[in-house]
């Protein structure tokens, strides 16, 4: 192998090895996350209680395309975009 061939290299693997933690560290536990919160907004149905980004604690009421409605109180409901959901609240059953 020829000294410039070894330079190249010397030169080009430490990028190599910051593209690699940056895939493994960075954007596969992103890309998993994304995956995760997408396949709980598609697992929304009527009757799920969930809390929203926000802080409000609901019941799912109706579903449409892109919004949901909460009841949060005894004859008050409120539309939100699906993506307002944090996350589903645990009912009595699952603890």
């Amino acid at each position: 192998m020829s000294t410039n061939f070894m330079g190249t290299v010397t030169t080009i693997w430490p990028l190599v090895l910051m593209g690699l933690l940056f895939y493994f560290m960075l954007y596969r536990p992103q890309k998993k996350q994304q995956k995760q919160r997408s396949d709980m907004l598609n697992a929304l149905k009527e009757g799920s209680k969930v809390v929203t980004v926000g802080g409000i604690i609901g019941e799912i009421t109706k579903i449409h395309d892109d919004k949901i409605t909460l009841k949060v109180a005894e004859n008050v409901e409120m539309q939100f975009l699906k993506s307002a959901v944090g996350h589903l609240k645990e009912t009595a059953a699952k603890k």
